[in-house]
């Protein structure tokens, strides 16, 4: 495969029938911008395309797996139809992608993960977080509704008193809470996580190709039956970037400080 066109992922092949991306912009924490987030969407499509991927393992570059989106992309997106309406789609499509992919996709948690870059290490089919890395949803504090791949596979995951409690609070959560939640499927000391997925990749990728991938498709029906869920919190999400309360919690994050949402004053949101 050529990936030679891809500007914030990097590829490679530790070893036989395993590919390692890795999500590139460590000075940024890997935070999203809208060219990564695009990327994001669309790799998965040329992964399932390439022989020589048998497992796929996703990990951040650096200290982060990736820490939601940079200010820019969230102020480009306040208020834009085009920019939001593109988000639509590409955010539907990472989790579609990663879901109707083939192959088995294991996500390396190795440091703070939010948004899109949670999105995409919980929508992998195992994920191996490190005990002290924290993610959070992330949208409900920013003002907008949570969480387009939580509102619908977290239940699943964790059950519902867990999901409605974290999506509703956006309180941090770390490895060995989503461990014994059932958020992710195993937690490692930190300098373990990648090794400890490769290892699994590799197990994946010496197996059966044809069971691995009927496998998958099969358990992730559960998935396919909550789309209109899914659906329906991106929507909402999308819609809320064009309300007040999505301007002042953006506002409040590149400020650091509590924000005063307007719904809570009686205007209009």
């Amino acid at each position: 495969m050529d990936w030679s066109s891809y500007r914030h992922l990097t590829f490679e092949y530790p070893d036989d029938g395993i590919l390692l991306i890795k999500i590139n912009r460590p000075d940024r924490l890997n935070a999203m911008n809208a060219p990564l987030h695009t990327e994001l969407s669309q790799v998965w499509l040329d992964v399932d395309k390439d022989d020589d991927c048998r497992a796929v393992v996703i990990t951040g570059e650096g200290k982060a797996f990736s820490a939601g989106g940079d200010f820019e992309m969230v102020e480009a997106t306040l208020g834009s139809y085009q920019a939001v309406t593109r988000l639509f789609k590409e955010a539907g499509d990472l989790v579609h992608n990663i879901t109707d992919i083939s192959k088995p996709v294991i996500s390396a948690i190795n440091g703070t993960a939010v948004g899109a870059g949670l999105a995409v290490a919980l929508t992998a089919d195992i994920s191996i977080m490190s005990e002290t890395a924290r993610f959070t949803d992330g949208h409900h504090k920013l003002g907008v509704a949570a969480g387009d791949h939580a509102a619908f596979i977290w239940p699943l995951l964790c059950g519902m008193a867990k999901a409605r409690y974290y999506l509703l609070t956006n309180d941090f959560i770390d490895g060995r809470e989503a461990e014994r939640i059932g958020l992710v499927s195993k937690c490692a000391p930190v300098d373990e996580v990648l090794p400890e997925a490769l290892r699994v990749a590799a197990k994946l990728a010496a197996g059966p190709r044809h069971a691995t991938a009927a496998t998958k498709r099969t358990l992730n029906h559960w998935l396919r039956q909550a789309t209109p869920i899914f659906e329906n919190a991106l929507a909402l999400e999308m819609l809320q970037f064009f309300s007040d309360d999505a301007r002042e919690g953006y506002e409040a994050m590149r400020e650091k400080r509590a924000p005063k949402f307007p719904s809570n004053r009686g205007a209009q949101a």
